[in-house]
């Protein structure tokens, strides 16, 4: 044979890689890999993508549904009971349990920082008597399934950054968000639905609520393919989703198997990982065509579903109809699913808007705990309930009998943490009389970061990513696993 002719018929690994990618030939390679052929691989343990090296060690949590209540839920009025305040209302707040902690510029211009006490009454709850507001009945049925931490704390003070410290690990924009690191480590159970998804809810409470950006669920440096994706409420769940007028499932299989091929042509030539990326992502989109259809017709669920959540339930968007379909996502195999519920900054009218939150929020955080744990889902599902920071002792504006407000608190605020490992009827730290300082068991934003990690068979250390030079982390250079917390 011809030595030249030879030569053409070798194909670099590069190559072969490159051309079994395209049209017939990914659909080829996708059957020969697929882990649901092989007898000793279950298809529910198929992974998709990921680190080879993770998980680190044996997981408790397969997935996590994070419930950011964003705004700041108030400790005092819901988890941190504290009846000694009665004492103390209308008094003036000591300086030496404010310790010179700097304030916002909303309460600095005081000429008082008035003690206020919750006016809402707390009762005991679960085996281990847990105080719980009257605010969150339902919460109370399920207090034998969390582990409640009174003492987490923050280096932020104000919205923006305390938002996306807690989701990023850092106080300034631009790192990775807790849903990107997960997925970027873990990969997907399921190639048709995106590994991390954003769910939206609208506040209850009648005043004005913080904003969210879009860059608390981007990918930051890591590749774009890890960013969430924000399902929508109404009209298609996911943007440009559907195809064209006049285009069908065949063109559109062929457009795309065009595009890949110019796509793959450009990533041979200057190696950009953003252009794989880019293909991952046409071909998710094109096979969410038919899952997200199926994601969303809640047809098959049964009346008592929409009972355990509530009437909102029925409602796309709301609070309950999200916390609903995180549990059919979690079902689906997505790897990280984070709902925002806005409308809990309650610098006045707080006993009002701060009731009408829970109203429209405890019922559903509570049925999500209860219908994973009816569908044997619970034991390796990690959920978490919390805002920010927390709210003040002291009153922001006039204190009456029956009204006040609250100014930021980054000392001590209140989440809650249920199933994937989690220690069952369960309380960590304790605050002062005043609910304004940690007095045992500080949990700093960093340590409930690798702890959410430890839960996923992740080592918080290791799970690190080049850029600019450097290594970076979800928690940069701090956080430590909180025993306390994991069963």
């Amino acid at each position: 044979m011809d030595p030249i002719r030879e030569r053409e018929l070798i194909l670099t690994r590069r190559q072969l890689f490159g051309r079994t990618s395209k049209g017939i030939g990914v659909a080829a390679l996708a059957g020969l890999l697929d882990p649901a052929l092989f007898g000793d691989t279950p298809a529910s343990a198929a992974k998709f993508g990921g680190l080879p090296d993770l998980p680190h060690f044996a997981p408790t949590a397969k997935r996590i549904i994070y419930l950011h209540q964003s705004g700041a839920p108030s400790q005092i009025d819901l988890f941190d009971y504290k009846p000694s305040l009665k004492d103390f209302a209308g008094k003036e707040l000591p300086e030496s349990i404010r310790g010179g902690q700097r304030i916002t510029g909303m309460t600095s211009g005081q000429n008082s920082l008035p003690v206020a006490p919750s006016i809402f009454k707390f009762d005991r709850a679960g085996q281990n008597g847990t105080y719980i507001s009257e605010l969150l009945p339902h919460t109370a049925k399920i207090v034998d399934e969390i582990t409640l931490v009174k003492t987490v704390n923050t280096d932020a003070i104000n919205h923006d950054p305390a938002i996306t410290f807690i989701q990023t690990g850092f106080t300034q924009p631009g790192r990775p968000s807790m849903g990107a690191w997960v997925t970027y480590g873990l990969g997907s159970e399921n190639q048709n639905l995106p590994s991390f998804v954003v769910l939206l809810s609208q506040a209850n409470a009648l005043n004005r609520d913080q904003p969210l950006f879009t860059r608390l669920w981007s990918s930051g440096f890591l590749p774009s393919k890890y960013q969430g994706v924000r399902f929508r409420a109404s009209g298609d769940p996911v943007l440009f989703l559907a195809n064209p007028d006049g285009v069908d499932a065949e063109t559109r299989r062929a457009m795309l198997d065009s595009v890949g091929e110019l796509n793959h042509i450009t990533e041979q030539t200057y190696g950009d990982p953003e252009i794989g990326a880019r293909i991952a992502q046409y071909e998710m989109a094109y096979r969410m065509q038919s899952s997200v259809p199926e994601l969303n017709d809640l047809s098959k669920e049964p009346e008592s579903t929409f009972e355990l959540y509530g009437p909102d339930s029925r409602k796309p968007g709301t609070y309950a109809a999200n916390c609903l379909m995180a549990r059919r996502l979690a079902e689906r195999g997505v790897r990280f699913v984070q709902l925002y519920h806005r409308g809990w900054d309650q610098h006045n009218d707080l006993p009002r808007d701060l009731a009408l939150q829970c109203k429209g929020t405890d019922q559903a955080s509570a049925a999500l705990v209860t219908d994973l744990k009816q569908r044997g889902l619970l034991d390796d599902t990690l959920v978490v309930w919390g805002g920010e920071f927390g709210r003040t002792v002291y009153c922001q504006g006039q204190l009456t009998g029956t009204n006040y407000g609250r100014d930021h608190h980054p000392r001590c605020f209140s989440m809650w943490f249920a199933g994937g490992g989690v220690k069952r009827g369960n309380v960590v730290g304790e605050t002062d009389d005043y609910s304004y300082n940690a007095i045992s068991d500080p949990v700093p934003i960093h340590d409930v970061q690798a702890t959410a990690l430890h839960c996923m068979g992740i080592d918080h250390t290791r799970l690190t990513y080049k850029f600019q030079g450097r290594h970076f982390r979800l928690t940069d250079v701090a956080g430590q696993v909180n025993k306390k917390i994991l069963a």
